[in-house]
């Protein structure tokens, strides 16, 4: 059996990993900046984790409508049916997650009425009213998901991982060079 599989896009791999650049930046920026001394060194912390947010917002939706039109490829065929399976859904469960984390911390800090300036050029305007008790809850929840997204992006390059080193397929191979 042939593992001859398509490529990504050019567009697709920008997608992808400008996306996963953002995160996996993000991450360790928020986990810091919220067991950093308040200060100047948190609050430089915070702007940039709500700047990345609000790059990754739209940056998400335009890769998600760019999928609905431009389907990946398949995946080869020495892939079995239920790896199929849950790829298929770890990928939306990404997307998913990642759109929900963005809308929470942005409902968040509106609710909390701090400034969400993207990069210093420019603030967005908040979306919800003010609600100091309603923020802390969807801080909660942003952390709870931003724990989750970690847990499945990990999961995630481990499997491309284990499909390059041990199965040595082009799972990985398509996003890579396409």
């Amino acid at each position: 059996m042939s593992d001859h599989a398509e490529e990504y896009t050019a567009i697709a791999r920008l997608f992808h990993w400008s996306t996963a650049a953002l995160v996996l930046v993000m991450i360790p920026i928020g986990i810091v900046m919220a067991n950093a001394n308040v200060g100047p060194a948190q609050d430089t912390l915070y702007h940039v984790h709500r700047s990345i947010g609000a790059v990754l917002l739209p940056l998400v939706l335009a890769r998600l409508l760019y999928r609905m039109n431009h389907p990946p490829p398949p995946l080869p065929p020495s892939v079995p049916a239920g790896q199929r399976r849950i790829a298929h859904v770890a990928h939306w469960t990404l997307y998913g997650l990642l759109l929900l984390q963005a809308m929470v911390g942005w409902i968040a800090t509106s609710a909390y009425r701090a400034p969400i300036l993207v990069f210093w050029l420019f603030e967005l305007p908040p979306i919800w009213p003010v609600d100091r008790p309603f923020s802390e809850t969807l801080f909660a929840v942003h952390r709870v998901i931003g724990f989750a997204l970690l847990i499945l992006i990990v999961l995630h390059i481990g499997a491309a991982l284990f499909h390059h080193v041990v199965l040595k397929d082009v799972v990985l191979r398509r996003m890579v060079r396409g």
